[in-house]
């Protein structure tokens, strides 16, 4: 009876230690698979992370590029915005340029068509200055140019030969058409327009220019000093109007009259008689207008 007590407590005691030592190693061998897949999870993790960083670079390196794009497309973009700010001035500045353009042409327009009635009425004045120089000698045997409204005296009716000294027969003619002339010219409607009353004295071609040129200028400075003559007709106020006024020139033989033939042509021979001959004359305020816009309007 005691030893089979002995034997199974010895057998007891010996089942607890084996069952013991079984648990430990089930729990030695649970700790080793869950450190082996600790590992493994981590070894999976362990690429999972590298293969992420892998693609993260991979990522990093397009969004530089597409950062590097991106700022080189501004780059782009501000150049293009910068030119086209500087077509828009341009544009804007040729606009500009064009409607001052415009304007200048209008005005243009405008001082042309100013112009214009400006020569219409100065030709006009012209016309009435020579009408009105017709009519006030419509019954005298002096003619008044119908182109420049100039009157002519022969040298000859009132000089003698080679003489500067008006005959008294010659101051007659001229105290009956000297003032007749000039009263048209002086009065009201007409003298404003006036620049000058010019007195020409032409000789024909005999003698020396020189010579020629000192009695041409004696014998129209004679004809002036007749004319400023209060005693030969003008009253005072007109005598001092044409002192401003009043241009004595002398022109030797530089421009002759010459023969027409038959035909009524100018020919190469000088008429003397009709070379010798002092000239009285009025010129416009505005002749060297007339002539340039004649000339623009000719074009025109």
């Amino acid at each position: 009876m005691k030893n089979r007590r002995r034997n199974r407590e010895a057998f007891a005691e010996h089942s607890y230690w084996q069952s013991y030592s079984d648990m430990m190693a089930a729990l030695l061998l649970i700790f080793i698979l869950l450190i082996a897949i600790t590992l493994t999870i981590y070894r999976q993790k362990t690429n999972d992370l590298d293969r992420t960083r892998l693609e993260l670079d991979t990522a990093q390196s397009k969004l530089d590029e597409t950062i590097e794009d991106l700022e080189n497309s501004n780059e782009e973009l501000a150049s293009s915005l910068a030119q086209l700010q500087q077509a828009y001035e341009q544009a804007a500045l040729t606009q500009e340029e064009l409607n001052n353009a415009y304007l200048e042409i209008e005005n243009a327009r405008q001082e042309l068509t100013t112009t214009k009635q400006e020569l219409k009425d100065i030709v006009g004045i012209r016309t009435d200055i020579i009408g009105a120089l017709q009519s006030a000698f419509s019954n005298s045997t002096m003619k008044v140019d119908a182109q420049t409204g100039s009157i002519t005296f022969s040298s000859d009716v009132l000089f003698r030969y080679n003489s500067a000294s008006l005959t008294a027969d010659s101051r007659e003619t001229l105290k009956n058409i000297i003032p007749m002339y000039l009263d048209v010219l002086l009065q009201d409607q007409f003298r404003d327009y006036i620049a000058e009353i010019i007195i020409e004295g032409h000789t024909d071609t005999d003698g020396s220019y020189q010579s020629n040129m000192e009695l041409s200028y004696a014998r129209a400075n004679a004809v002036a000093d007749f004319c400023l003559d209060k005693r030969n007709g003008l009253s005072e106020a007109k005598t001092e109007q044409l002192q401003k006024l009043l241009t004595v020139n002398g022109k030797s033989w530089s421009n002759p009259v010459y023969q027409k033939d038959a035909s009524g042509n100018p020919t190469q021979e000088v008429d003397m008689l009709a070379s010798r001959r002092v000239e009285i004359k009025f010129r416009l305020k505005e002749d060297e207008m007339i002539e340039k816009i004649s000339g623009v309007l000719e074009q025109e």
